[in-house]
């Protein structure tokens, strides 16, 4: 018997990946960050995808302010998209990505690399 796995907002998620992909291959690899954040920014508003920038927000321990967040983008209040330049995934930025899906009680998070390669992405899920 065959497990079906439904994806997480699979419409939406599939639209920004494009709008990513796009904005990749009309600036190509070798920008700072930053760059290709107001690329994206740029994308989202021309493609009409409602979105927050640089979202701050505290994380606290028993009423207290411990840090701060930021993300790179919110997507529709569903989807985090949390971007990085470099050819591999690293731990610390999946877990980056949990730990802003745990923070803000959503399911989907995409973290994007910009590569030497082309652009790689990976979904992370919250199941909690």
């Amino acid at each position: 018997m065959k497990k079906i796995i439904n994806l997480v907002y699979p419409e939406l998620s599939y639209k920004v990946i494009g709008i990513l992909f796009n904005v990749f291959n009309e600036l190509g690899y070798g920008y700072q960050e930053k760059y290709y954040q107001k690329a994206i920014a740029i994308a989202f508003k021309d493609t009409g995808v409602i979105f927050k920038e640089q979202v701050s927000a505290p994380l606290e321990f028993r009423g207290r302010a411990i840090g701060r967040y930021y993300l790179d983008f919110l997507i529709e209040e569903k989807i985090i998209l949390e971007i990085k330049r470099g050819d591999r995934f690293l731990r610390k930025n999946i877990e980056q990505v949990y730990g802003y899906l745990k923070k803000f009680n959503l399911k989907l998070g995409l973290l994007v690399n910009f590569t030497s390669n082309g652009l790689k992405f990976k979904r992370i899920v919250n199941l909690n």
